[in-house]
């Protein structure tokens, strides 16, 4: 009795869930302007969130610049459902223990369902979690082309966080879901190679950028920053911004600077919550404005990552932005963005050879280096290259000429 009590109220939620969908699309419907709809989708999505976050938001203020004729929306777990169907729907998730903020979607279906009710042309999932396999799920039901978004290597942090044992089956998995996609996004060659081992197919290699107007060797503030900070004039300083994940090896950081003493320093923007702080660190928190990370990145000396697996290395390519040469692993995604002409690679992330990489970075030509990983973000990293190609990515699958349609194509009010 008490199972089917259970049963009741459950089929009860779902199809009140379905109801509030259904409401949506009758609503979108009786307002439907014609123009197709790119909804994005993922769990990675929270008040502290790393490049996935930032790389939403940029391509949302990027379309409303340059697309006029896409409708954009962003479908992202949140404490309560809440549908804003212009901007953004967040649907009710319970929150991840031991996170930053990250929600897990409990029901595949009603995900499914509100994805159904906005009427995209183009679906695009940032995880093979519950927001991808739901993707997968409306995409079949509406007729819908689907795009996977590659933005981790959830075997790899699988393995790290619990054990080898868990790499197979979780990759196993990871396969089998992007390989219902109808095209793969790859950030990297490392993360294409990765899909490609797993035995998916359909990959398209696209980059992710950088806003060059907000990350600028402009946005110094060299002796505002150290005054702030309590570090002197000719100390030299490394800085590293992001969350606080084991992947991360923050450790290799602060082992590395600790290694290496006078004048070196180590500032660490939100990443050392939980750290066992040196003597020669400094730990600031997340810092969710990104003019002000870019005046503490802008400002530093050199920037400093140590994420052999990094999928890509968004934080990397905005300190090169900002004019900062990066000291870097030699493997992983962030080593295609990161060579002897921006910044130094690391050998290994020995803490040893870590610090001696940062010291040969220190010999050479700050400011060259400097000026060359500027170029190089500009040129080749720019969010309107990258957001170009998409576009030209959504509207093969779907057929819509409004995802390459020149700005003034189009005039909605």
């Amino acid at each position: 009795m008490a199972s089917d009590a259970w049963d009741q109220e459950h089929r009860w939620v779902l199809t009140l869930e379905e109801r509030i969908a259904d409401t949506l699309r009758r609503l979108e419907r009786d307002g439907d302007d014609g123009r197709p709809r790119l909804v994005d989708t993922t769990m990675q999505y929270a008040p502290v969130s790393g490049g996935v976050k930032r790389y939403l938001h940029a391509k949302r203020d990027w379309l409303n610049r340059n697309r006029p004729g896409v409708k954009h929306t962003l479908v992202v777990p949140g404490r309560r459902t809440r549908a804003r169907p212009e901007a953004t729907v967040t649907l009710a998730a319970a929150k991840i223990p031991f996170t930053t903020g990250y929600r897990w979607p409990m029901s595949r279906r009603k995900w499914a369902t509100w994805l159904q009710s906005l009427n995209p042309s183009v679906i695009e999932a940032g995880d093979p979690y519950g927001p991808g396999t739901a993707a997968i799920d409306a995409g079949q039901a509406i007729g819908a082309p689907v795009i996977g978004f590659c933005h981790s290597d959830p075997a790899h942090l699988a393995a790290l966080h619990w054990g080898e044992w868990a790499r197979k089956p979780i990759e196993k998995k990871w396969a089998e879901i992007f390989g219902q996609f109808d095209r793969v996004v790859a950030p990297s060659r490392f993360i294409a190679s990765r899909l490609r081992e797993a035995g998916v197919t359909r990959i398209v290699e696209r980059p992710l950028g950088v806003d060059v107007e907000t990350f600028h060797p402009d946005r110094a503030d060299r002796a505002g920053v150290r005054a702030e900070l309590g570090v002197g004039a000719n100390d030299r300083l490394l800085v590293f911004a992001g969350r606080a994940a084991k992947e991360k090896n923050v450790d290799v950081l602060i082992e590395a600077v600790q290694t290496l003493g006078a004048p070196y320093r180590l500032v660490l923007v939100g990443a050392g919550e939980g750290m066992p702080i040196e003597g020669r660190v400094i730990s600031l928190p997340f810092e969710r404005d990104s003019l002000k990370v870019a005046r503490i990145v802008a400002s530093c000396d050199a920037f400093v990552h140590a994420n052999e697996k990094e999928p890509f290395g968004l934080v990397a390519l905005e300190a090169m932005a900002c004019g900062v040469p990066v000291v870097a692993p030699s493997t992983g995604g962030v080593s295609e963005t990161v060579d002897e002409t921006v910044g130094q690679r690391a050998a290994s992330l020995e803490p040893d050879e870590y610090a001696a990489a940062i010291e040969a970075l220190f010999e050479r030509d700050l400011a060259a280096i400097g000026d060359a990983a500027r170029t190089r973000a500009a040129n080749r990293y720019s969010w309107n290259r990258v957001f170009e190609d998409l576009c030209m990515l959504y509207a093969d699958v779907s057929g819509r000429r409004e995802f390459v349609e020149p700005q003034d194509a189009y005039a909605f009010h």
